[in-house]
């Protein structure tokens, strides 16, 4: 089976194309507006995409009546963003900051989580999670769509302060995954958790 995503309808009756491209780490940001309201809400098209010095990137679609997300918006006014670490423990939360709802409601309120202050970034940041970037905002790359919910904002942005919390540090420095359960994305409304991992190190490289 293969089709032209461009001028072919897909021959399955679910879009593969999001599944095709498993498993995504949730961009969970937080984020505050110029006249001081906080928000939350989770991304699923998110990556570090170098380290040196660390940055990020997030995609935001569209509402469908064409509005930008308040993410969006916020972080180029304010020239901030936080990513929070989006684990199992925090699945319903992170599921319930994803809710469209009104402009002002407080999304931390909603997903019955705390906020916790950060050092550079103006707005908060989500207490229980165990690992948080703030990040300062870099830019805006802006791609049409084909619909109106289509068209979205890709944002990078610069890791200039990172939160780790103690707890979730091995012995030998590195943090436990399996301790954290980090959720990812998946197609549909399907999830992942991470709970095992395994090392294959790269032949000839040095330890």
């Amino acid at each position: 089976m293969h089709y032209d995503p461009r001028h072919e309808a897909c021959p399955l009756p679910y879009d593969p194309f999001k599944s095709c491209t498993v498993p995504r780490p949730i961009g969970w940001l937080s984020t505050i507006s110029k006249d001081g309201r906080a928000n939350l809400a989770p991304f699923s098209q998110w990556q570090n995409i170098t380290f040196d010095p660390p940055i990020v990137m997030f995609a935001a679609n569209q509402h469908v009546d064409g509005r930008r997300k308040d993410t969006v918006v916020n972080a180029e006014e304010t020239g901030f963003f936080v990513w929070n670490m989006a684990t199992y423990a925090l699945r319903e939360a992170v599921n319930q900051s994803a809710r469209d709802v009104a402009y002002g409601v407080d999304e931390f309120e909603l997903a019955c989580v705390s906020k916790a202050a950060c050092r550079d970034a103006p707005g908060p940041r989500v207490a229980e999670s165990p690992c948080h970037f703030e990040c300062r905002y870099l830019s805006t790359q802006r791609f049409a769509g084909r619909s109106t919910v289509g068209t979205v904002d890709v944002v990078f942005g610069e890791v200039v302060r990172i939160h780790i919390s103690a707890d979730v540090v091995g012995a030998d420095g590195k943090l436990d995954i399996a301790k954290i359960e980090p959720i990812a994305r998946m197609g549909y409304y399907d999830y992942a958790v991470v709970r095992e991992t395994f090392q294959m190190r790269i032949p000839g490289l040095s330890a």
